[in-house]
């Protein structure tokens, strides 16, 4: 028997001999139901013939697609042991394995975890022959994709793209940085003083938050205590920020207050806005134009930029010179052509234009794509001027575009092919007959995109962060830095519990009762004392080498506001929280999808808690009492 008649479409090109187990492999990469198939008996490691270039395979590919698999529809579906639909998942026909002589009634041999740990080594040795990454090393790496809720990706029947910062990349310092320029010439035609003042990227990262009653910048925790501010272009020492916002949340939820840096599209505005409250701080800005507040001044900059987009001078020089501006990817297509041809709807909801919308994505997809396939082709239906997140949240009348001048006429219901101008998520489903945890959405924009598509429609969500890359690299560089930093934060913990345990059989003493223990109570009062005043010392020492390798943490990625996900040494930043909390899956770029094939399933990993140290110590501590 070739391996070609054992593998069918899945041919392999080798001259190495392949055993019945490693040809087996391949089936075992996906879940088997048994309503649906046998069990497979797995032979002892006889080689099989060489196989010759070519693959000598003798049934056709009808044969082999319609008789040798079957793939579970929507109506035979179930749910797996983590919850997840079985909708997708690929199954084998007994009545063709019997046709190749395989008994389905026979079992394994020897225990399932014996067979898997052999199964396991031998997927690794044949991805490794055939070239293939495997998605162990795809995970830990700048281009992984990170689970937060368990995600099967064969059970999506439809996925939707976000365009800007999605299917498209900026150059930040390009497209961000015309923007600065055309709202700075807005505010200096509005009578603000501009002058002097440039486009600086690294003052701002995704994910702070400006406080617009105090002309701030924050970075807060998890929880929405803010651990590092600036006002303006200066930063605030830890004592002004503890003074300042020591009994203060930041809470997303006060609009009035509180904007949330959500995209790379809000670089150039904070840049912007905080350059003009030093300003303001100046009494720089005339008199005439009013009485102004920072959270006046917010409107005024928010005001100038808005302008230099709709008045469209920004995007008509970027369609004029996209490649100045786009970072294209040529993997990105064929992520999207394996994700078409496994049977996924594809969709493009974007809020830009049609023109805008059509001639970036020629420039990005079309000279990347096969056979003179087009980027419109990849998608069964493109909706432009979207109007998210009212796309998610209610209905707006469609326009079906008809002519390549953006000529548009009303319609009601969206059909395969087409392309349209806003209408609503829920007409989508609708013409789809698709609904809630079978779409996936990916995009940029954590409100927009991410959250308000999972928050009132179920869809499952991907977002998009090409900064992950740029942070992932700068944790591993900062590995010894970051492993010196713990060990010292360690040994003064273990200082200070013995310093706390001197302490308190001092205050006892004094108290003339015990200490904690007959041989604290003995204890000599001198050395009591002096061991107390060493110890102080050595951890006011600690304190000075802990404070400024803390303040450096994260300066690799960014000198003034560290790591985008993390607040501190160890917490989490407010955006890894709403990542968490509204992205089934995250990572750096929509090609990253290339890497893990269509029918991925995605699990999420285990969640530290406070707790599990405790238990974790206390197992290494048994464990070292039954080694004495």
């Amino acid at each position: 028997m070739y391996a070609g008649e054992v593998l069918g479409k899945f041919c392999v090109y080798s001259e190495t001999p392949l055993s019945v187990s490693m040809a087996s492999t391949l089936f075992l990469r996906n879940p088997i139901s048994t309503s649906h198939v046998c069990t497979l008996m797995i032979s002892a490691r006889a080689p099989m013939q060489p196989m010759m270039m070519g693959c000598r395979c003798s049934m056709d590919s009808k044969h082999v697609g319609d008789d040798l698999f079957s793939v579970t529809s929507s109506s035979k579906s179930d749910v797996d042991y983590l919850g997840q639909s079985t909708k997708g998942d690929l199954n084998l026909k007994s009545e063709h394995l019997q046709s190749f002589g395989i008994d389905g009634q026979t079992t394994l041999e020897g225990p399932i975890e014996e067979v898997a740990q052999v199964e396991a080594e031998e997927a690794k040795d044949l991805l490794r022959d055939l070239g293939i990454p495997s998605p162990y090393f795809s995970r830990h790496s700048p281009r992984g994709i990170f689970c937060s809720r368990t995600l099967n990706l064969r059970s999506i029947s439809a996925i939707g793209y976000d365009m800007d910062y999605t299917l498209m990349h900026y150059n930040v310092m390009a497209w961000e940085g015309r923007a600065y320029d055309y709202c700075m010439e807005n505010l200096r035609n509005m009578g603000f003083p501009v002058d002097g003042l440039t486009f600086d990227p690294d003052l701002v990262i995704r994910g702070l938050v400006i406080d617009k009653e105090r002309g701030n910048l924050v970075k807060a925790d998890r929880f929405g205590y803010v651990k590092r501010a600036m006002h303006g272009t200066k930063m605030l020492s830890t004592r002004a920020v503890s003074e300042m916002y020591g009994r203060e949340l930041v809470d997303l939820r006060k609009e009035s207050r509180w904007e949330f840096l959500n995209t790379l599209f809000s670089v150039s505005e904070a840049v912007a806005y905080m350059q003009m409250v030093d300003r303001l701080d100046d009494e720089a800005i005339a008199a005439q134009l009013g009485p102004l507040d920072y959270k006046g001044l917010y409107k005024a900059v928010g005001k100038a930029l808005f302008r230099a987009h709709v008045e469209g001078q920004l995007k008509s020089e970027i369609m004029s010179k996209p490649e100045l501006f786009v970072e294209p990817d040529p993997e990105l297509p064929l992520a999207l052509l394996d994700q078409k041809e496994a049977g996924k709807k594809l969709l493009l909801i974007t809020n830009s234009d049609y023109h805008y919308t059509n001639k970036m994505m020629q420039h990005s997809f079309n000279r990347f794509l096969p056979n003179d396939m087009g980027w419109h082709d990849l998608f069964d239906i493109v909706i432009v001027s979207a109007r998210k997140p009212e796309f998610f949240q209610m209905s707006h009348p469609m326009y079906e575009v008809v002519t390549g001048e953006g000529l548009m006429r009303p319609c009601f219901k969206t059909r395969t092919g087409g392309l349209y101008s806003g209408g609503s998520a829920q007409m989508v489903e609708n013409s789809l007959n698709i609904h809630g945890d079978e779409i996936l959405y990916v995009g940029d924009h954590i409100y927009t995109d991410v959250s308000q598509s999972k928050v009132h429609l179920r869809w499952r969500t991907a977002l998009i962060c090409r900064e992950l890359e740029e942070e992932y690299s700068a944790l591993m560089r900062s590995g010894g830095h970051r492993a010196s930093l713990i060990e010292l934060i360690n040994q003064k913990e273990v200082v200070g519990d013995l310093f706390n345990q001197l302490r308190l059989a001092l205050q006892r003493r004094t108290k003339e009762r015990p200490a904690q223990t007959l041989a604290a109570t003995n204890m000599d009062h001198q050395e009591l004392t002096e061991s107390m005043q060493k110890l102080l010392i050595v951890m006011q020492r600690l304190d000075e080498k802990i404070a400024p390798m803390l303040e450096a943490d994260g300066e690799l990625f960014n000198k003034r506001w560290g790591y985008l996900s993390r607040a501190g040494l160890w917490d989490k930043s407010h955006l890894m929280r709403q990542i968490e909390k509204y992205a089934d899956i995250y990572t750096s770029r929509v090609s990253n999808f290339l890497h893990y094939t269509p029918f991925m399933y995605f699990r999420s990993q285990e969640q530290t808690l406070a707790h599990d140290s405790h238990s974790y110590c206390h197992s290494q501590i048994n464990g070292t009492a039954v080694d004495n």
